[in-house]
């Protein structure tokens, strides 16, 4: 019997130390973590022949990475190394696990499938927030507790989410946080408390949603810096500022003066007004990937030296300053790259300025749709939750400035896309008939295309679906014979050569 109490001893001891260890993980995430790292270096590695599942591979790592982060979040347990391609495809998964109603529409293309096209080839030169994130022990967070102040909170700030809309992206609390570094980086105080409990996660959702918002803020550089308790909680945040915070009174002068002999010129419609600072900003910056402040708006006001981050904030406060919301868009583009999302009229656009600042300029990526940019430009980050640019009215207005100075059209003609004269349709009428015939021949929700004479006449086709006129056009009837109780219509426009425009339809019904 002493051999089996002292079996019943040695379990009774085993489990003690497995209890113990269990509580110091649970105050000591880094230790559970590098126990995890250690038993998958030694068990996880462990692949026989017919033990498939024994490997994580990338594609594994990456899934479970999506599981645990929260919006534009990265899981800062671990650390992995990737090489382009694992990274590209790492991207993809998470996309293609996002929630897309959580994105407003927008469906991101793969990595994989985008493109940069060799007449804009290296005219990128976004930089990704940088962060430095440090976990300290509690005798030293408590000493960053006092010692430190909030600083400025914020208190009383309001931003209007139709113009700052990464700001409606974030929850109450991290509002709260947001307008605390939106006013000390306004106030140049570049260390202080949080005012509410952050994790890394949201403190680095809340700032980059600062920055991204406020082009103004040209003097705060694209980086941060956290320290974190052992419970996870942030106590003391940093900010860097550039060089021209040694004489920012002067930088500001600069920079509105800048601005305002732009905004002088900018006249007319909302379109009126965006064509105007686009050509003006092509006109008047330079591409430069050796620019200095290039992050900033400051950089292609002042310096008229910049690359596509420059260009992108620049466009974006100008638009903001005329009372036409542009938005900061980031993402990929066969590099990291920046550009706009614009409201015109309650419809959205994509604008790329950096890539239509060439020789001679054009407006190839000027009011495009999100269609038009899914072979070259792809959201990401918190990017992905702005609005969807499915814009049709302002698009493709613009003829190349290459075609006056060159005498070349770079647009599409009628048989480039599959068309032929007799195909032209001359009237709204014609029109209506031709949509009619192309439901009824696919019998029910649809996928067409159709070219109409003129851009006056795709005008018409827009105002009657503007207007619901459309309806006693062709669509009543069509209902009716398919039994529908509604329908959803999207067109997109495509500017042919010889003023003709081509429609592509999708049409819905339930």
């Amino acid at each position: 019997m002493k051999w089996m109490k002292k079996i019943l001893y040695g379990i009774l001891g085993l489990l003690s130390l497995i209890s113990l260890f269990i509580i110091i993980c649970a105050f000591q995430p880094k230790l559970a973590d590098q126990v995890s790292d250690f038993l998958y270096q030694t068990l996880g590695k462990g692949k026989h022949a017919g033990q498939e599942g024994m490997q994580p591979d990338a594609a594994g790592k990456a899934k479970e990475n999506n599981n645990r982060d929260e919006i534009g979040g990265s899981d800062d347990s671990r650390s992995h190394v990737m090489d382009g391609s694992e990274k590209a495809e790492k991207d993809d998964e998470a996309d293609q696990g996002m929630d897309q109603s959580l994105v407003s529409g927008y469906t991101p293309p793969k990595r994989s499938d985008i493109d940069m096209p060799k007449e804009v080839e290296g005219r990128s030169g976004y930089l990704p927030v940088q962060e430095d994130m440090e976990e300290i022990d509690e005798d030293e967070a408590e000493g960053l507790r006092q010692f430190y102040t909030y600083g400025e909170t914020g208190e009383g700030l309001s931003f209007d989410t139709e113009y700052y809309p990464y700001y409606g992206m974030l929850s109450p609390k991290e509002q709260s946080l947001y307008r605390q570094i939106y006013a000390n980086a306004a106030a140049l105080n570049g260390i202080f408390n949080p005012v509410e409990p952050a994790s890394q996660r949201e403190l680095h959702n809340t700032f980059l949603a600062v920055f991204n918002d406020h082009p103004e803020l040209f003097w705060l550089d694209c980086a941060y810096g956290g320290k974190f308790a052992g419970n996870g909680e942030c106590v003391w945040i940093s900010l860097q500022f550039n060089d021209l915070v040694d004489d920012l009174e002067r930088a500001k002068y600069e920079f509105e003066a800048a601005a305002e002999e732009i905004l002088a010129g900018a006249q007319g419609s909302d379109y009126e007004k965006e064509l105007y600072v686009h050509d003006a900003l092509s006109d008047r910056i330079e591409y430069d990937l050796q620019a200095p402040l290039n992050q900033s708006a400051y950089s292609a006001l002042v310096n008229d030296r910049t690359v596509c981050a420059g260009y992108a904030r620049s466009l974006q406060y100008l638009m903001t300053r005329l009372g036409v919301p542009c938005y900061y868009c980031t993402g990929f583009a066969g590099e990291n790259h920046a550009w706009n999302i614009i409201r015109l009229d309650g419809e959205y656009y994509n604008v790329d300025t950096t890539w239509d600042d060439t020789t001679p300029n054009t407006y190839d990526y000027f009011n495009k749709t999100d269609h038009d940019f899914a072979s070259t430009h792809k959201r990401e980050d918190l990017s992905v939750y702005l609005p969807p640019c499915n814009g049709i009215k302002y698009g493709n207005l613009e003829r190349n400035e290459a075609v006056e100075e060159t005498g070349i059209d770079s647009r599409r003609s009628l048989e480039d896309a599959g068309f032929s004269e007799e195909d032209v349709l001359y009237g709204l009428d014609e029109y209506y008939d031709n949509c009619y015939h192309q439901i009824m021949g696919q019998n029910g929700s649809a996928r067409f295309e159709n070219v109409v004479d003129s851009e006056g006449l795709w005008f018409d086709c827009y105002q009657a679906y503007e207007d619901n006129s459309y309806c006693a056009g062709y669509m009543d009837k069509v209902l009716a014979e398919l039994q529908a109780e509604g329908c959803e219509v999207d067109i997109e426009a495509e500017s042919l050569r010889d003023g003709r425009v081509l429609l592509r339809h999708n049409i819905r019904f339930f």
